[in-house]
């Protein structure tokens, strides 16, 4: 019931370059693996930095740009991997959640990190495209893991006593439960859930347990 990590969605086979990979051996692998950048690892698979398609100088036209004021000349001079990957690497653990993963790709401005072991050894990469993924699951998924985790093995309510029903992500919950209290944990357990978009509820209580100061229709202002 808790967030998706890094693990869980990353790509494990993970197309790398050597620093002394050629230009031409980075294009080639870029293509033949239908990826827009690769990680560069030392020989013990430790990621050193990254180079990218957007890196690689165009052969064509490498002379008549040569010299203006807007050349890159590392660019523009690089021969292997190690000349044009990008450092330091950024990087991310496999127990990161996809919430602080997101965070830090959007904070640091990049598309994607490499992901390391506590030995600083590449064991995936991890996407923007990839974090996505659990925001995209199904609706019959969600409700299952709603019914089956939140409702029945966290907080072991009988079945039937609140009925979820989810629509592109809405969650909407109906019915009645022991203790009012216990509706704002509902509702907080089910916006944990990867996917849930928000949830709306007209559930109904037996038992009125929040103390004066905890009521929010008091909160509010109401009587």
């Amino acid at each position: 019931m808790m967030h998706r990590t890094v693990a869980e969605v990353m790509t494990r086979d993970v197309a790398t370059a050597s620093p002394e990979a050629s230009l031409k051996t980075v294009a080639w692998s870029l293509a033949y693996n239908e990826v827009s950048a690769l990680p560069v690892v030392d020989t013990h698979h430790h990621p050193i930095g990254i180079v990218s398609e957007a890196d690689l100088p165009e052969a064509e036209g490498r002379d008549q740009l040569r010299g203006t004021a807007a050349v890159n000349h590392r660019t523009m001079d690089a021969r292997t991997a190690g000349d044009l990957m990008s450092t330091p690497v950024l990087t991310a653990r496999p127990a990161w959640s996809i919430v602080e993963t997101a965070r830090f790709l959007n904070e640091r401005g990049v598309k994607r990190l490499p992901v390391i072991d506590d030995t600083g050894t590449l064991v995936g990469i991890v996407s923007r495209s990839d974090l996505l993924r659990p925001m995209l699951r199904r609706d019959d998924a969600i409700h299952e893991e709603i019914v089956d985790e939140v409702l029945g093995r966290t907080l072991r309510m009988t079945p039937g006593g609140v009925t979820v029903t989810v629509q592109e992500g809405v969650v909407t919950l109906s019915g009645r439960v022991e203790e009012r209290s216990t509706i704002p944990i509902i509702e907080l357990l089910c916006l944990s859930v990867d996917g849930v978009v928000s949830v709306d509820h007209s559930l109904e209580y037996a038992v009125d347990d929040l103390p004066p100061d905890l009521d929010p229709a008091r909160d509010a202002g109401n009587p």
